[in-house]
């Protein structure tokens, strides 16, 4: 007969669960007011809902340590089309609109500027990546006119499932699953899923196989934290 072998849960793991639950409840208590206080100010002047938005951003982007992550998050679970419980958003990270979609498990590093973006789940973002909102968000075709008169196309950004992207890597184009972008790489043009890219403009220079390990072949790539 098969022996059952009860553990009994430690003190450590119930205090961890009854702090988690109370950092919880005080994010969202935190959050709140930067929630209500944009949404509010997007009521009366809906034209200008994302540069409200982004104040929140950049004002919540500058609180440090655990408990600024554990805020940030709170915020972006109230405003953005979607984002997972268990993101990481670093330290001094802004998004230029609330059209943004981050899965479950998602690290996005320090110093991130993220624009019309789904990022998918388990993608690790280093620091100081930016994401744009495509190709074409300035029309630069006219000499008459000033290049921010001509206004432009915002476009989502689509990055796969399992992605690691370099730090200070800059993407205007999609990225596919398993993908990885080496750190100071320029995307523009669509990334093959499973391939490793780099430099500027960024071309393939490996691909990950199963079983291998690809992190050698990567020059510059860098931590993703």
């Amino acid at each position: 007969m098969a022996e059952t072998i009860l553990v009994a849960q430690s003190p450590a793991t119930g205090a961890s669960r009854l702090m988690k639950n109370a950092l919880g409840v005080f994010a969202a208590a935190a959050a709140l007011p930067f929630f209500l206080a944009y949404k509010a100010a997007a009521g009366l002047m809906p034209q200008r809902a994302d540069s409200f938005f982004q104040g929140s951003s950049e004002t919540l982007s500058l609180w440090p340590g655990i408990t600024g992550n554990v805020v940030r998050r709170a915020f972006y679970r109230m405003s953005l089309r979607k984002c997972s419980a268990d993101c990481s958003i670093g330290f001094g990270t802004t998004f230029a609109t609330p059209a943004v979609e981050i899965g479950a498990g998602v690290y996005i590093g320090s110093f991130g500027d993220i624009g019309h973006a789904t990022i998918g789940a388990d993608t690790l973002l280093g620091s100081n990546v930016t994401i744009l909102s495509g190709r074409q968000q300035h029309r630069f075709d006219r000499l008459d006119v000033p290049i921010r008169h001509q206004g432009g196309t915002y476009s989502r950004v689509q990055i796969g499932q399992d992605v690691w992207i370099g730090n200070g890597a800059i993407i205007s184009a999609d990225v596919g699953d398993h993908a990885i972008v080496a750190a100071g790489a320029v995307v523009v043009r669509p990334v093959v899923s499973g391939s490793i890219v780099g430099g500027n403009p960024a071309v393939t220079i490996g691909e990950r196989r199963s079983g291998d390990s690809s992190e050698a072949s990567v020059p510059g790539t860098g931590r993703p934290e």
